[in-house]
């Protein structure tokens, strides 16, 4: 039986670039987003589809998740990110921190019996902020730190059910988050010069990774945490 896979996050940029790779790869993919208008399928044929869904919202999750009869892989990849200093309110805090952590817990505690059942994996996306601190986005970094923690410690508490949990971290990869990042020549620049391959990361990079640690071929893998950044955190 084709083996299902659930992407949040999975309408645009990395999320989406996952949502494809595993859908090429033979998967039966349901990407979600939060947008007004979904992307369609480019035919009835396809194995990847859509559907409207806020992490935030636990009535909505259980909704979609009561609907699925099998799910082998869940990729957590709904992420938000504040600026021009919006997450040193509290509101702003507390917002990037629903999203990021405590969305992708929501996500894993409802999906946990179909993935027990299929001996399944759980993917998260964890950020290279997880490793430095961010003088802009206190939020988000937190966030992801604690989404390194998060996925040690479901991969110890789920291990003995056989259900594997490991994240990937993305160094500097061209999306619409990294933008104003991107088109800034001097931050454009920096980022290049610091990073070993001399190139920004494409959201294909973090796809194929991402199905990687969810193949057979990573069975023996759980409670890792997989950086995608072109050698950004060495150098």
């Amino acid at each position: 039986m084709t083996q299902q896979v659930l992407v949040t996050g999975g309408t645009q940029g990395i999320g989406r670039a996952i949502a494809e790779a595993f859908a090429e790869t033979g998967y039966q993919v349901l990407a979600t987003g939060i947008e007004a208008d979904l992307p369609t399928e480019a035919s009835a044929e396809t194995t990847l589809h859509f559907a409207h869904l806020d992490v935030q919202q636990p009535e909505q999750i259980r909704s979609l998740v009561t609907q699925l009869d099998r799910l082998d892989v869940l990729v957590n990849c709904a992420g938000t990110i504040l600026r021009d200093g919006q997450e040193f309110t509290l509101d702003g805090f507390e917002q990037v921190l629903d999203v990021n952590l405590t969305g992708t817990m929501r996500m894993c505690t409802a999906c946990f019996p179909l993935l027990e059942q299929q001996q399944g994996c759980v993917l998260n996306i964890a950020s290279m902020l997880s490793y430095f601190g961010s003088g802009h986005s206190p939020a988000y970094s937190s966030s992801k730190g604690a989404i390194v923690q998060l996925t040690r410690s479901l991969a110890i508490a789920w291990a003995s059910k056989q259900v594997r949990v490991n994240a990937l971290a993305p160094g500097w990869i061209e999306t619409n988050l990294t933008k104003p990042l991107h088109e800034n020549p001097e931050r454009h620049q920096q980022i290049l010069q610091r990073t070993p391959l001399g190139r920004w990361g494409q959201p294909q990079d973090v796809a194929s990774a991402a199905v990687f640690l969810c193949s057979a071929g990573a069975d023996f893998i759980t409670g890792t945490v997989l950086p995608v950044d072109g050698g950004y955190a060495i150098a």
